[in-house]
């Protein structure tokens, strides 16, 4: 069979005359640990009766007691039986029946995100974050690429966290997808009430970019990594060359696997640690990690033998990365070397209790068999919170010797704060004055790598673009490098401040060097930091390119939600802002419908993402070029508001880069009229009032 018709017949519909044979689980790809839930007998009732919905009656007798199994042994109901035979992977767009090329493309990256050498957990539809879904079942997973090869151009399929809602008439103009993942009334927006709506299969968490179709696989972070760890020796270390400087981290899961090729990229010697075997093969046989080691005598001893050398080189410890920082910490009280520069922790810990990280007291099997057990929840929640104590207790003796810690947006400092860890911030002895509730919520020991190092580059409205070469053709991912290199550099020629002239020679170098990294896996992607003049500019270009037949097909760009406009994060995107309004959320709301309705193919709206299910809200967006002029206007009015939505709040909100970034946008486009803020210029005015 041909993979045209292979994918007519997955797009067909739901299987149901006749029923196809059960599956198992593949015993050689990694799987997702037992979502825990608190259901009873009626809700377990519902559970299944919500999985049966999607199958005529005649077909329940069989299903039921295949439902219920799977929400007894997994937590909850994947439909395992409708698992397609077709390899799941990005074919080119002009495989995929559709009546529209929108449709198509949204199929093509739908099925990147579940490409098992993309997906941390391919079969139960996680694309990265230990617990990030791109549907809730593969039912969901047939109907919606039903839907999307019958979809007409004057249609819209509406996702409601996994569901396919249906399609609905709609102005030629408007997205083809509208997708939304863990909309939850906030009162109910609690850790364990999502388990028992995830198992009720009623609500999702998308993370960020794997409910919203938009992965690129570890490449689309890859990037950012690179320039955090060398911003963070420039101003940690204080120097531009990490020859011989140690970063120790831990996580090569779907985003964190990007670290071990960024600490090559960088020049440094980066040791992560992983407890999944799997995690590190994958990455291992992808050639993004160098080495690996379980043994921490041979593994401190390499890690000498690399800094005296001053290796670029990534080590893979497979053990616990608890371990790994007591056995650091030894060394250095035993022998006083400190052995690590510079260090994060990149563990899916916005899910600790659910296998996004593994306590250090027992081993990752035993761990396994702890978390499926749903009667040993409160034994796993305590072994976690020790861990993250002791964890915390070895980076503390660490960075008082000249470390330097920060955290990388993933909830860890936050977590351990709650497991009860050292980790808040040491007031000023010097100075008498009571902090405000909000600084001692958003304030830590170590930074936010947003707060830090991150945050005036989204400031200046630089962020992660992305695209994806739809033909799946390798020359025409070249042919857009050069493109995007060519733009950079005619507009690094122009009149541009010296912080963006910046920020655009590290994205030259870094697109001048990017094919010679082998950074795809999955998709014909690439990424870059750029802002929204850069951006617009590319997107045009590409258009240009793929109406002269100069690229073989057409461009998805888009982005990470870690961006400029995309997520409201109060401990990570949004933690500089320092206006009394990081935990609220207009912005990522506002920007998810200013791109709807200004051209985008599809767009998304999270509960969740990054740093964990109630903590966040973010959108994104997929936008289709296909040479047209309608192509080419929608990427004006799209590109420039989804950056644009950001600067402004960030301007309002005092930051000094946002504010000049603003000018410049309003002066290169008329029709751009943002409400600047009126600094208070005499502060005694407010000290005589308290």
């Amino acid at each position: 069979m041909t993979v045209s018709a292979a994918l007519r017949e997955l797009c067909s519909g739901l299987p149901v005359e006749p029923l196809p044979p059960p599956k198992q689980r593949d015993p050689a790809l990694p799987h997702a640990p037992v979502r825990a839930h608190r259901l009873g007998i009626s809700g377990k009732k519902q559970a299944i009766r919500n999985a049966l919905r999607y199958f005529p009656p005649e077909t329940h007798g069989i299903l039921a007691p295949e439902f219920a199994e799977e929400l007894k042994l997994y937590g909850h109901i994947y439909m395992y039986r409708f698992m397609p035979d077709i390899p799941i992977k990005a074919y080119p767009i002009s495989e995929y029946p559709a009546n529209c090329i929108e449709s198509a493309a949204v199929m093509l990256m739908m099925m990147n995100n579940l490409d098992p050498k993309v997906a941390q957990y391919p079969q139960e539809l996680v694309t990265y974050g230990g617990n990030g879904q791109t549907l809730s079942n593969w039912a969901q997973f047939r109907i919606v690429l039903h839907y999307l090869s019958i979809m007409k151009s004057n249609q819209t399929l509406h996702m409601y966290s996994g569901h396919p809602l249906g399609l609905f008439p709609s102005p030629p103009l408007s997205p083809k997808v509208v997708i939304t993942n863990g909309m939850v009334i906030p009162n109910y927006s609690s850790r364990s009430q999502y388990d028992d709506m995830f198992a009720m299969g009623v609500s999702m968490y998308g993370q960020m970019t794997a409910g919203s179709y938009c992965y690129i696989g570890p490449q689309g972070i890859v990037h950012g990594t690179t320039i955090t760890v060398l911003n963070a020796g420039r101003k940690y270390l204080g120097v531009n060359d990490l020859a011989g400087k140690i970063f120790v981290t831990s996580g090569l899961g779907g985003m964190s696997g990007a670290q071990a090729k960024a600490a090559v990229i960088a020049g440094c010697v980066g040791v992560i640690a992983e407890a999944s075997y799997e995690a590190l093969r994958k990455r291992h046989e992808q050639g993004w990690l160098v080495e690996i080691e379980d043994n921490l005598d041979l593994l401190i001893k390499r890690m000498r033998e690399a800094k005296k050398n001053k290796e670029a080189v990534s080590i893979g410890y497979h053990g616990n990365i608890v371990a790994l920082w007591e056995r650091l910490a030894d060394e250095l009280e035993r022998t006083g070397e400190r052995l690590v520069d510079l260090a994060s922790d990149q563990t899916s810990c916005h899910d600790p209790f659910g296998g996004g990280y593994y306590p250090v007291q027992v081993s990752y099997e035993e761990a396994q068999k702890i978390l499926s057990d749903p009667t040993q929840a409160s034994y796993f929640q305590t072994l976690v919170r020790e861990s993250l104590c002791r964890q915390i207790a070895a980076i503390n003796k660490m960075t008082e010797a000249g470390a330097y810690f920060w955290d990388y947006g993933n909830a860890f400092l936050l977590e351990a704060r709650r497991a009860g860890a050292d980790v808040n911030k040491k007031k000023n002895a010097s100075n008498n004055q009571l902090k405000e509730e909000e600084d001692d919520l958003l304030s830590f020991r170590y930074p936010s790598y947003v707060q830090d190092i991150m945050g005036d580059i989204f400031s200046l409205g630089f962020g992660p673009f992305r695209w994806v070469c739809t033909s799946g053709i390798p020359s025409d991912l070249c042919a857009t490098d050069k493109i995007a290199e060519t733009v950079i550099e005619r507009i690094s020629k122009g009149d541009i401040s010296k912080a963006v002239h910046a920020q655009y020679a590290d994205n030259l170098r870094w697109i001048q060097n990017a094919g010679e990294h082998n950074m795809v896996v999955g998709s014909q992607a690439r990424i870059l930091y750029s802002d929204w003049r850069g951006r617009m500019e590319i997107a045009l270009e590409f258009n240009d390119a793929v109406a002269k037949g100069i690229l073989k097909g057409p461009v998805v760009v888009s982005r990470d939600h870690h961006d400029v406009s995309g997520t409201d994060s109060p401990f990570r995107e949004t933690s500089d802002v320092k206006d009394g309004s990081a935990f609220t959320a207009d912005m990522a709301v506002q920007n998810c419908i200013g791109d709807s309705f200004r051209g985008a193919s599809w767009v998304a709206l999270h509960n969740g993402g990054g740093v964990g299910w109630g903590e966040v809200i973010n959108g994104g967006f997929g936008l289709l070029l296909d040479g047209s002029n309608e192509a080419a206007n929608r990427a004006r009015f799209l590109l420039s508001w989804d950056v644009g939505n950001g600067l402004a709040r960030r301007c309002w909100a005092g930051n000094q880069n946002a504010f000049s970034a603003t000018i410049e946008a309003m002066s290169h486009d008329l029709n751009i009229k943002v409400t600047l803020p009126k600094k208070v210029a005499n502060e005694k005015i407010l000290d005589e009032l308290f």
